[in-house]
């Protein structure tokens, strides 16, 4: 068995999705974000989770999450094979809620992103998680209401977690030669990825051969190194987009390419639509918010 499928509800870039699978495999999840929020939960197996610019070891009973936009990867540590649930969730999923939505979303903007559960907090999250995937499989008159009573639920508990001084027990973050010199890579490209980049520069800056960056990046990240700048490139243009009347040229140059057309291929190729389009349905989406 490769992939066992225990429930898949919608599609991640939906309202709602959720994802319950077990995988006996090796597998690792590559070039990954996506504008609504997820939280991951591992109920077996250890898995490698890149968030942003960090890397931490995920053990069973843990609670990840993700930030819209944000990058993120999962790999196999040591044995492959685990057992995780996703959720996917829009900003549409808490409209009308309270508490105020600083506290649903508080675990989402911590400095870390990973809340290893004690055992009884474990046992709340698997019973949560248990009731959204009969509701989610039944589909009952009044589900729909149901899971963002559960969603809500699941995220108070977690934005408590997150405030709360001292709790839960810290995470473990990835601390080895090469994550650590990785981390300095994507951290200064989350900086001046609107400056030129050029591959011997990292090396020489960095200190590593070109081959040897290359190749650890993206064994890290999910992302060669143009693929990531290209990410950081179009998410900033992507605001731009959304929230300033720029023309798409000075977007365009803004963010870092010196093409129009190039800026046009790439805007594309990661988000399925053209800069003017991406532009002309954002503010349809605002006007009827």
């Amino acid at each position: 068995m490769k992939e066992q499928v225990w429930l898949r509800y919608g599609k991640e870039e939906e309202d709602f999705h959720f994802d319950h699978v077990t995988r006996t495999e090796p597998f690792g999840r590559n070039n990954h974000f996506h504008s609504t929020y997820e939280i991951y939960y591992l109920i077996a197996g250890h898995r490698a989770y890149f968030i942003k610019d960090r890397s931490y070891l995920v053990t069973p009973g843990s609670l990840v999450f993700i930030n819209k936009q944000e990058v993120h990867k999962t790999s196999d540590v040591e044995v492959p094979g685990h057992e995780r649930i996703v959720v996917n969730f829009s900003d549409r999923m808490l409209e009308g809620g309270s508490p105020p939505p600083r506290l649903l979303l508080s675990a989402f903007h911590s400095v870390s992103r990973v809340l290893p559960l004690k055992l009884a907090e474990q046992g709340f999250v698997q019973s949560l998680m248990a009731k959204l995937s009969r509701e989610l499989s039944l589909q009952k008159e009044g589900y729909d209401l149901y899971i963002r009573l559960m969603l809500a639920e699941l995220l108070l508990f977690a934005g408590r977690l997150a405030d709360e001084t001292g709790s839960p027990e810290e995470p473990v973050e990835i601390d080895n030669p090469v994550h650590r010199k990785i981390t300095e890579v994507v951290r200064h490209l989350n900086t001046r990825f609107h400056e030129p980049i050029r591959l011997s520069d990292l090396s020489d800056q960095f200190y590593v051969s070109p081959y040897y960056l290359s190749r650890m990046f993206r064994k890290v990240t999910g992302f060669t190194l143009i693929e990531y700048v290209h990410t950081m490139r179009i998410k900033e243009a992507q605001k731009l987009l959304a929230e300033t009347p720029l023309k798409v040229i000075e977007i365009s140059e803004a963010v870092g390419f010196d093409n129009l057309a190039h800026f046009g291929r790439v805007f594309k190729k990661l988000n399925k639509v053209p800069p003017h389009q991406y532009r002309k349905r954002h503010r349809a989406d605002k006007l009827l918010e």
